[in-house]
């Protein structure tokens, strides 16, 4: 069911694209449990579907990520007086949201 929409057309292709080609967990097939990653390809697939909150609940590390990727790129062509500093407190806090969102995973699912 593609829509006659070009863009909407590209979307859904990318989309299939990502759902039919999604890599799994080695970690989860080796050792029975999932690692600090797992939901990241998920999650951004629903993220280009438009489920904004599906996907936060998938990965909830995906935001922080995206605005940490997007202010290195900003940073580049724009530097920015205090530029390091933001990206170690952006870094710092996606490592806390990747450990937290992954022990709450961990011990109450």
């Amino acid at each position: 069911m593609y829509s006659t929409n070009p863009y909407i057309s590209i979307m859904q292709l990318l989309i299939k694209g990502i759902e039919d080609y999604m890599i799994p967990c080695l970690n989860k097939k080796l050792f029975g449990f999932e690692c600090l990653g797992c939901g990241f390809q998920r999650s951004v697939a629903l993220l280009i579907k438009g489920e904004f909150v599906e996907s936060f609940l998938m990965y909830p590390a995906l935001y922080s990520l995206i605005a940490l990727f997007g202010f290195i790129v900003v940073n580049t062509f724009k530097s920015f007086k205090n530029g390091n500093k933001i990206i170690s407190i952006l870094a710092i806090l996606n490592i806390a949201v990747i450990v937290l969102s992954y022990l709450i995973k961990l011990y109450f699912k």
